[in-house]
């Protein structure tokens, strides 16, 4: 397989060297579309040969689908990784040995997740199979603020049974502030699904079934519905004892109360704030005004 890779970075001197050391065992067309990192990020795609674009940041998916629209990428298959993943050995074995029959335009491969270096196996975070390689053309990403995916225009899709691992090496401070800014574009998503005053990018729920599907429809007609604040802690109790979560152990704890319980109820706190800034006013322009005034959120 000829494979072109994209990766999004903004100071990933920590992740970089890691993840295109793996990445260069399966293609030698690497694209790193960078947002002004100021560490050596930089230096480290030069020293890899990777083809850098630098483009100012408004979410993910505007990032990654301006990649797909003007990197030129002339390969059959394309690629997405983050800059704080890597494959594990045996998925790259498995990738350059791997057939793929004609009918076939997508690629799931399974994700682990390790949080302090422990891999979190329960909670409903594995398997967590993503589509990650989609031919030329016969992909594209979701517009949303979060929670994007690549969503293919036709054709069948087939599972890897090998893994990427996501392992970031950043601080706890950093991770909280990470998940400050992911609260914020949660929140525009739970806002748009109340009120609809953006376009709704619905492919993924019209795609074949997948487990991003069956999330998303979740997410959109159950937890959506659910009171404010009760879901957080509903979400948390269903993935820490129904998932069985408890059994990661004290990181796992750590894990799945933050990502599970502490990050979603801090998504619920910003909807809530937002709308009592809006004082009964819910029109598109206000809101859209509110979101670049308070939020630096220009839609």
């Amino acid at each position: 397989m000829k494979i072109s890779v994209i990766i999004l970075t903004y100071n990933e001197s920590k992740h970089l060297a890691r993840c295109l050391d793996s990445m260069r065992q399966v293609s030698e067309d690497i694209y790193i579309i960078d947002a002004f990192s100021t560490d050596d990020t930089l230096d480290i795609a030069a020293r890899y040969g990777a083809r850098v674009h630098q483009r100012k940041w408004v979410n993910y998916a505007d990032q990654f689908q301006w990649a797909l629209d003007n990197c030129g990428i002339s390969t059959p298959w394309v690629m997405r990784m983050d800059a704080d993943e890597y494959l594990e050995p045996a998925l790259v074995r498995e990738i350059n040995q791997l057939e793929v029959p004609a009918k076939v335009t997508g690629l799931y491969i399974r994700r682990k997740v390790l949080f302090k270096d422990k891999w979190i196996r329960y909670g409903g975070f594995y398997p967590h199979n993503l589509l990650r390689i989609w031919r030329n053309t016969a992909g594209s990403i979701e517009q949303r603020w979060m929670d994007e995916h690549i969503v293919i225009s036709g054709g069948e899709t087939m599972q890897l049974k090998e893994h990427i691992v996501d392992h970031n090496l950043n601080s706890i401070h950093w991770w909280v502030n990470k998940h400050n800014n992911y609260a914020i574009r949660e929140m525009v998503d739970l806002l748009n699904i109340k009120y609809r005053f953006l376009e709704e990018d619905k492919r993924l729920l019209g795609a074949e079934s997948s487990q991003a599907k069956r999330k998303r429809f979740l997410k959109e007609k159950v937890y959506a519905s659910l009171s404010p604040g009760a879901r957080a802690s509903l979400y948390f109790c269903f993935r820490y004892f129904l998932r069985f979560g408890f059994m990661d152990g004290y990181r796992g704890f750590i894990f799945h109360f933050m990502q599970g319980y502490w990050y979603r109820l801090l998504v619920d706190v910003n909807v809530k704030e937002f709308e009592e800034k809006l004082q009964g006013d819910t029109s598109r322009e206000k809101m859209i005004e509110l979101l670049k005034k308070d939020y630096n959120i220009a839609i």
